[in-house]
């Protein structure tokens, strides 16, 4: 299989290029930035009251935000909702705190973004959980990271001090012309509030009214954006965050994912390859049976029988891919499968498991990271998926939404919810997706891997 390469535009970029002066702070916004701190850090004492007043809870509402941000905008000599094309922006930044799949749909977001200006100064801010996936990116010259997660009292008094914290160290300098916020679904992660806070003169991303759980789960957040957009409808997310740069009049000729690898993780991948005896022509087929969500995972049990059948039928070598929640998992194939089975679940980063994934000819997946990644590698694609086929498109467990891209692939779902659960699995557990017998998910496997056999691209073909 030949691996897919990150794609350069005109020539190589310089990813570590200077800030210009004209973007650096204005005068004065050093003591601005003292005393933001010093009210962040009398938040964090406050926050031990019994009972916070209602002036403190209404600070982290989008209306108390608001009312923060402005005094700032002001004291820094910017002007919200200033009209500046996005070819003229100098200083653009991204924000894009969801989870590794999010993320994984998002390179076509960023490589376009970079085509259409390709002069500005480009930061990505995300979880630090997947800084390693990003921080080869070509196409950005800064990647920030911004934990959302957070415990105890005033959660959200918290997560307004860490984005003043991170605004005051690292954005505000960059003088932000423009600030996107391609997620489509609701915001649980304050990007829109460390959108707004960031200082951008002009800030697009998608409506609170898109949906209906984001209008109540969101409501008042539009105020915050300069530019709303306000689609809606199922589409699936790769294109949901191409038509953010489409609004902004962008031209978008690429919509293939990427991942960026360097040698040590391709060398990482033919080490542990070669260590458990699989050869450049062998057959080999990744296993990821873990998923954020407990009712988005097959059954263990399941896997390890698809995964005999695997072996019985076309002498696969079985590599089981997935992050340290995954440990566990990964044991009980390993006992179930011995030697045919290479358990790397929790033992590799994220981007030597994309290594590992580029020499996989097939991956059989729940609706996870490593779905994404093994299409972003390559690779065709089997996902089990709770969500009924009758179900709610929009929904975030919709494969409308969120099918594998840009390889060839099947879905493999119930076809109707289980009840209570109807237009999509409401449990917190595995429950619709136990409505996904193993012989279906044989049959999808089959096809892929059969159709690779007849075209000479699968099997046995690294």
């Amino acid at each position: 299989m030949v691996a897919r390469q990150a794609r350069t535009l005109n020539g190589p970029l310089r990813p570590r290029k200077r800030c210009p002066d004209s973007m650096r702070p204005l005068p004065g916004l050093k003591s601005i930035t003292r005393r933001i701190l010093e009210t962040a850090h009398l938040l964090g004492v406050m926050r031990a009251v019994r009972r916070p007043s209602r002036l403190l809870a209404a600070m982290t509402t989008p209306e108390g935000v608001c009312a923060l941000g402005r005094p700032l905008y002001l004291l820094a000599g910017r002007r919200a909702g200033k009209e500046i094309p996005l070819k003229r922006a100098r200083a653009i930044l991204v924000v894009r705190l969801d989870e590794i799949g999010d993320v994984v749909l998002a390179t076509p977001f960023l490589r376009e973004l970079r085509r259409n200006a390709s002069a500005a100064w480009i930061t990505l801010v995300v979880r630090p959980q997947v800084l390693n996936l990003v921080e080869l990116c070509p196409y950005v010259n800064e990647v920030c990271t911004f934990d959302w997660r957070t415990t105890g009292r005033a959660q959200g008094l918290k997560l307004l001090a860490r984005i003043l914290y991170l605004a005051a160290t690292r954005l505000w300098k960059r003088r932000f012309d423009l600030a996107l916020l391609p997620r489509w679904d609701v915001d649980c992660f304050f990007s829109t509030y460390l959108t707004y806070l960031s200082g951008a003169s002009r800030r697009v991303g998608y409506s609170e009214h898109v949906l209906q759980r984001k209008q109540q789960s969101n409501a008042g957040l539009d105020r915050l954006l300069t530019d709303v957009i306000d689609q809606r409808g199922a589409k699936h997310e790769v294109e949901r965050n191409l038509d953010v740069l489409r609004f902004l009049g962008a031209s978008v000729p690429d919509d293939g994912l990427e991942i960026w690898l360097d040698e040590e993780d391709r060398s990482f991948a033919r080490r542990v390859c070669a260590g458990e005896g699989i050869g450049p022509h062998d057959l080999v087929i990744a296993l990821a049976p873990g998923a954020g969500a407990r009712k988005r995972r097959w059954p263990i049990e399941r896997f390890a029988e698809l995964g005999r059948a695997l072996v019985r039928q076309y002498g696969a070598r079985l590599a089981v891919v997935g992050g340290p929640e995954d440990r566990h998992l990964g044991g009980q194939l390993e006992s179930g499968l011995g030697t045919a089975l290479l358990n790397l679940a929790g033992r590799t980063t994220l981007r030597q498991a994309a290594a590992v994934l580029e020499c996989c000819q097939l991956a059989v997946t729940n609706d996870s990271g490593p779905m994404h990644l093994a299409a972003a590698a390559g690779s065709r694609v089997v996902e089990i998926s709770c969500h009924p086929g009758a179900g709610d498109t929009e929904h975030y467990n919709s494969p409308a939404r969120l099918h594998p891209w840009g390889v060839p692939h099947v879905v493999v779902q119930p076809e109707h919810a289980r009840g209570p659960c109807r237009d999509s699995c409401d449990s917190l557990e595995a429950h619709c997706i136990l409505g996904v017998e193993t012989g279906k998910v044989w049959a999808a496997a089959r096809g892929l891997l059969d159709a690779g056999a007849r075209t000479g691209t699968a099997v046995g073909d690294h």
